[in-house]
Formats: structure tokens, C-alpha cells, sequence
């Protein structure tokens, strides 16, 4: 029996994953390391930025510009002001509240991001007290320590967890944090979500999949 949904931030409950990383590729581009958007999708999506930090520096060979971060943020908020809720996810949410259904957010930004972005669209109080960040575990996705966190500061245990991701770093870490783990492939290769227990591609579809788990 479901006890609590995880919620991923981008890509499930805001539409921003196009924005974010065109702006990465733009900002690794830049600096020296050339990256298309489709590139950073792939590499980056449902990581941290200390995750990109990590591997990109590597790759070049060299640290990367001690700003990037703070460009990055500060562009990526400036694009929120246009940000819109993922098509249908409002909808999941009043058939949660409506059932009962505990739910929270399990997101690998930083809680200033997660926060901006839960504002612009209008989730902010549906979420207040029960966001989650990668800012507060020692390893973020494909680690487990996210949810598990995110499941031990609500009270339920990891059997009792439903997480809904769209990129493969947060199925990997739903499985290895032992939760049942749905896969959205709004914009993400199905396949590349396979270790779901299930991958859906509408939104829509989702309140229904929920009651069925």
C-alpha cells in the first residue's frame, strides 16, 4: 500500500529541464568543454550541479569557472519567470489531497532553486515542510540518501514509498532506496527508464496508475 509519493521537481512537477540545460550547454560551451543540449540531458539531467562539477572538470582537465554555479542560477531564475507546472500534474496532486495520499519533493537543486520554481508556479504551499534537497545528504541521485531521507523525515518506510522521476539517476536511486519507482518519459528516452516498475509518458494518467499501485 502506497503511504507516500516523492516527487521530483524538475521535469515532473515544473516544466524546466529544456531551460536548465540549454543553459548548462551554453555555460560548459563557454567554458571550453562543448556540449549540446541533447549532450547535457544525457550527462546531467537528475544530477547536482557538484555531480556536473565533478565530471565536466575531469573531462576538461581543469576547474571549471568558480561562478558557473551563480551564472547558472541567476539565468535559470530569470527563465522561472516564465516557468509553467508540468501539463496534468495539478490534477495528480487535488486527487492526492483528495484521497489522503501523503506527499512530498526529492529534488537534486538546491532548496533556493527548488523553492523559486515551487513559487513561480504556485506549489510552494502544497509543498512547504516536506521538500527535500540534495543539499541535505552527503550523496545525492543515483545514491539513495535522498529518498530515504526524504522517507525517514516523513515516517514511512522505504516499502511505503511511491517516487515519480524522469530521468534515469533518479530511478537508479528510487531502486536502490528499495521504492516502488514510476518512470515519466515526458522527455526522456523510455528505454532509459526500463528499471522503473513503470514507465508513462502522460501525466494525465498518473492519479490512475497511483490507485492501482
Amino acid at each position: 500500500m502506497i503511504e507516500l509519493v516523492i516527487f521530483d521537481n524538475d521535469g515532473v512537477l515544473v516544466d524546466s529541464e529544456r531551460l536548465a540545460n540549454t543553459i548548462l550547454a551554453g555555460l560548459l560551451t563557454e567554458a571550453g568543454l562543448p556540449y549540446t543540449f541533447e549532450e547535457a540531458v544525457r550527462d546531467f539531467m537528475g544530477g547536482s550541479m557538484a555531480s556536473m562539477r565533478q565530471k565536466t572538470e575531469a573531462e576538461l582537465g581543469r576547474p571549471l569557472p568558480a561562478d558557473l554555479e551563480d551564472r547558472y542560477h541567476q539565468q535559470l531564475f530569470d527563465g522561472f519567470a516564465h516557468l509553467q507546472p508540468i501539463k496534468g500534474v495539478e490534477a495528480v496532486l487535488d486527487h492526492l489531497d483528495a484521497r489522503g495520499i501523503t506527499y512530498c519533493l526529492a529534488s537534486s537543486g538546491t532548496h533556493q532553486r527548488i523553492r523559486t520554481a515551487l513559487t513561480a508556479v504556485g506549489f510552494l504551499d502544497r509543498f512547504e515542510g516536506r521538500i527535500f534537497s540534495a543539499e541535505d545528504v552527503a550523496h545525492g541521485k543515483p545514491a539513495p540518501d535522498l529518498f530515504l531521507h526524504a522517507a525517514g523525515s516523513m515516517g514511512v518506510k522505504p516499502a511505503g514509498c511511491l517516487v515519480i522521476e524522469d530521468s534515469p539517476l533518479g530511478v537508479a536511486a528510487a531502486v536502490a532506496a528499495g521504492m516502488k519507482v514510476f518512470g515519466y518519459a515526458g522527455m526522456t528516452d523510455p528505454a532509459k527508464l526500463s528499471d522503473a516498475n513503470t514507465v508513462f509518458d502522460d501525466m494525465a494518467a498518473l492519479a490512475d496508475l497511483i490507485d492501482r499501485a
